[in-house]
């Protein structure tokens, strides 16, 4: 993102930063660049919010499984600037998309989009002329730009669009879960248009995957609190703030450690936390309402450690039809051997079992899957039942900028031309430093 213009006065400017994730720290890191005095409150221990690491039986995993993309420009340049060195702190990959014994589609090293024209070319698993099908329709989706004349669900264009069946739950259903963590006769199209044109349309690096080696903490939250007290700012871990109190030319904070006042604030907390701050100010009833509005979706992951010699075919594979939507290959991604990862995306049929008889149909998919027949030496299940806003067709998402001047709102869930990533997070996070020194 560019510096601000010459002559922006940010001389005298404080920022409290509600809220260690992604977001949160996006924009303290950038503010802190420019010089601007950055305190930044967490409630809990670990920074990261929704994307974060946790520990259990002396094994370091996360609580939930992120995929970032090439094309997840922002989140790649912060998490250099602040350390990180992008091609040891994941497993790239070609964009491609398995399902085990059903279906594979892999990009060639070729240009945009000459790269996915081939990979759709040479799918197996798809008739010839649903290969035509879908080529035909990314062509006319690239004549548009990638634009809609007006949203509407994901299955409403597939179906406008006379998509077959046999593409719809190899390529766009698994491709909208991945990408929107919403059901297809829910998602947005335009949506998960904006996600393809940035993934598919551009160059052939940005629609790599990009697989962490390294907990989501890590990777980024824990480099950035070291880098914002390297520059004069304040990361304060276990530090929840109780109340905002908007003044004509300060804001207060009312923490669990006393009152504290700064010269604007960026509210980056989670959605249900971001309403209860809010609520009680009166100028912020509509904003509110709007993140009340929202609805959600889960992401269940279930992580099963299995004896060292145990893997799968590849770092990341998906499952036709089956509980288990995508698996991940710990051992291929970060060395820890073993270990396989279950991922289960938005809503779904999961959710009425529970969790001890859905571990056990996944150990049961592996076995019959993979021929896994030794059973796991233990298991951990997550369940972030909120895990990310459910992105519909015109759904009103708030502004960074609220009707306070000196408060503004970062989240994955506010204004953006993507879905509930780490990418869009990161962007509001960066758009909210960019309204403070541009004022």
């Amino acid at each position: 993102m560019p510096s601000p213009p010459e002559g922006n006065n940010t001389a005298g400017l404080s920022v409290a930063v509600i809220g260690g994730g992604y977001a949160g720290m996006a924009a303290a890191v950038e503010l802190s660049r420019q010089g601007i005095q950055v305190t930044v409150f967490e409630s809990a221990k670990q920074l990261g919010g929704r994307a974060r690491g946790v520990t259990y039986q002396n094994t370091q995993l996360d609580n939930g499984q992120h995929l970032l993309l090439g094309c997840y420009h922002e989140t790649l340049r912060l998490i250099e600037q602040v350390g990180g060195n992008i091609e040891q702190d994941f497993l790239r990959l070609p964009l491609q998309l398995t399902l085990h014994q059903q279906f594979q589609f892999k990009t060639p090293a070729l240009p945009a989009p000459l790269h996915l024209l081939a990979g759709l070319l040479f799918a197996r698993g798809l008739s010839w002329p649903s290969r035509l099908n879908a080529m035909r329709f990314i062509s006319t989706l690239r004549s548009a730009q990638f634009h809609l004349p007006h949203d509407m669900t994901v299955a409403t264009m597939l179906e406008q669009y006379k998509q077959d069946n046999d593409l719809i739950w190899k390529l766009w259903e698994p491709l909208c879960i991945a990408a929107l963590n919403t059901p297809i006769d829910k998602a947005s199209a335009q949506v998960l248009l904006n996600v393809l044109n940035d993934a598919l349309n551009q160059h052939y690096a940005d629609s790599n995957m990009l697989l962490p080696r390294t907990d989501l903490t890590t990777l980024f939250p824990q480099r950035a609190a070291t880098y914002i007290r390297r520059h004069g700012g304040k990361v304060l871990g276990s530090c929840g703030v109780e109340k905002i109190v908007p003044h004509d030319n300060h804001i207060e904070l009312v923490t669990t450690q006393g009152h504290v006042t700064f010269s604007h604030a960026i509210c980056a907390t989670q959605p249900a936390v971001a309403a209860k701050l809010l609520r009680p100010i009166s100028a912020l009833i509509k904003v509110t309402e709007q993140i009340e509005a929202l609805t959600h979706q889960p992401i269940y992951t279930v992580y099963l450690q299995y004896p060292g010699h145990v893997k799968l075919p590849d770092a990341m594979l998906g499952l036709h039809q089956r509980y288990s939507q995508w698996l991940f290959d710990k051992g291929r991604i970060s060395r820890q051997r073993g270990l396989i990862a279950a991922v289960i995306s938005a809503e779904g049929m999961h959710q009425e079992l529970s969790q001890d008889e859905l571990v056990q149909k996944i150990v049961t998919e592996l076995r019959n899957e993979f021929n896994i027949n030794e059973p796991p030496q233990w298991h951990m299940l997550i369940a972030e039942k909120r895990a990310t806003f459910s992105c519909e067709p015109d759904i009103q998402r708030p502004q960074q900028q609220t009707a306070l001047p000196r408060l503004l709102l970062a989240g994955d869930y506010t204004a953006g031309r993507y879905p509930a990533t780490l990418e869009g997070a990161v962007q509001s996070g960066l758009r909210c430093a960019a309204y403070i020194t541009q004022a």
